[in-house]
């Protein structure tokens, strides 16, 4: 990374790695409460220990990103600044090897059509370990539509926001606020009383420490962190994938019986039925230890 100024820092993007096909995929959703696109530039908030800085996050030269803190927002330590550069990185999935897959990729019949239509995609992460639960729980048998308008509910009426040359920007609440509600607190989201039992109690586990990234990634592996997960009360196989993929960036991650990846091989493969799970099981073998690449590329063409 390059701290350029106190301003701005420039954070080179290794290949292969597309600031527009990242940009497509965070606009998919005009629900998003956590972000904002404006004229191909992105803003957000992000807390640094007990500072919140709001940052834009755009294209420059030489397939790199350009960090730039809006109004007073700028840390004051390079720690700080340092901390916000790491939060994009992890963010973008920038410190990943991706040439691996590709490689894999090119000559699988499903992957080749995924890197073809989104070259330079990057597995967007959600860095937050309760945000990441959260909107696992929060997505649990609905659609992606809805998904969204809970997890806005949640963020407006819970979260905090920082105000920054006129805008609000939102930020996902902490497990410890979350952790002392109850299940009537929860109850105007209007999501079941199953979920709102659900997402405190994960946040009671965060909370407390006995929940952790650095747990889940000691665990040794993407199989033994995902039994760490699925024995907490209302997360399964599903929801610990999804974690795993989106937060903890295990590439062995896989949520096979997610619907969206069913359909994707479904369309793809030009079938009248979804694929069964031993058949997709077939159809994965190549992708070891990239199975949540894989998935992230076939979502896309759905969402």
């Amino acid at each position: 990374m390059d701290i350029a100024s106190e301003m701005h820092m420039i954070i080179p993007a290794p290949e292969p790695f597309s600031f527009a096909q990242n940009l497509r995929y965070l606009s998919r959703s005009p629900d998003e409460c956590l972000f904002q696109i404006r004229n191909e530039r992105i803003y957000r908030a992000i807390p640094v220990g007990q500072f919140t800085s709001v940052i834009e996050i755009s294209e420059h030269k030489d397939n790199s990103l350009k960090v730039t803190f809006q109004g007073d927002t700028a840390p004051s330590s390079n720690w700080a600044r340092e901390e916000a550069a790491n939060y994009v990185r992890e963010w973008f999935d920038m410190d990943r090897d991706l040439l691996p897959f590709y490689e894999l990729a090119r000559t699988d019949e499903l992957l080749k059509q995924a890197i073809s239509s989104f070259h330079g995609l990057r597995n967007i992460g959600i860095p937050d370990l309760f945000e990441a639960v959260s909107w696992g729980i929060l997505g649990q048998q609905i659609n992606l539509k809805y998904a969204y308008t809970l997890k806005r509910r949640l963020v407006e009426r819970f979260g905090k926001h920082v105000t920054c040359d006129g805008e609000h920007y939102w930020i996902f609440p902490n497990a410890a606020d979350i952790a002392a509600l109850s299940v009537d607190d929860l109850s105007e989201l209007r999501m079941t009383v199953k979920k709102c039992e659900y997402l405190i109690g994960a946040a009671q586990l965060i909370a407390e420490g006995k929940l952790t990234k650095e747990m889940l990634l000691a665990a040794g592996s993407a199989k033994e962190a995902e039994k760490m997960l699925v024995s907490i009360r209302g997360i399964g196989p599903w929801t610990a994938n999804y974690v795993l993929m989106r937060c903890l960036r295990m590439p062995s991650a896989f949520p096979i019986d997610d619907v969206g990846l069913h359909n994707a091989i479904k369309q793809l493969m030009g079938h009248d039925r979804k694929p069964t799970k031993e058949e997709i099981r077939r159809l994965s073998a190549a992708w070891k230890n990239w199975e949540a690449y894989a998935t992230f590329y076939l979502w896309r063409f759905l969402y």
